[in-house]
């Protein structure tokens, strides 16, 4: 399989892209992580996403510790090449470390506090094995 296709993609200097992780069916928001051409690949070849983690500086397969995996229904890139949407189904509910259904759970009020608009579905301490 020709990866061609990768070359449309406007890559940053570093050789990243943002991937926004969307639910299908939802359109929810549940994560923003990066990816580079190998994760890119490796997504579309096998069907569930793989991301670059710049803080472990390798491969992140999603769920690889929790068992959240994202199974890949569609992947798109914005108007400039230089983001792309993963449009997934979020196996298990949960797709943030810190236990809930989307990374996106803080809003800013009125009164520029955030506060905490989603609930913690499960644990973290009982989703990741412990270092």
């Amino acid at each position: 399989m020709s990866d061609q296709w990768l070359d449309a993609i406007k890559w940053g200097a570093d050789g990243l892209v943002p991937a926004i992780a969307q639910e299908t069916g939802t359109g929810v928001i549940l994560m923003m992580a990066w990816m580079n051409r190998e994760s890119l690949g490796l997504t579309r070849e096998t069907g569930h996403a793989v991301y670059w983690s710049r803080s472990r500086g390798r491969l992140w397969h999603k769920g690889e510790e929790s068992g959240h995996q994202q199974v890949v229904h569609a992947i798109r890139i914005d108007c400039d090449a230089d983001v792309v949407v993963i449009e997934v189904e979020q196996k298990g509910g949960i797709a943030c470390h810190t236990g809930r259904h989307h990374c996106f759970y803080r809003e800013l009020d009125a009164n520029g506090v955030w506060s905490e608009i989603a609930p913690v579905l499960k644990d973290p301490d009982a989703i990741y094995r412990q270092s």
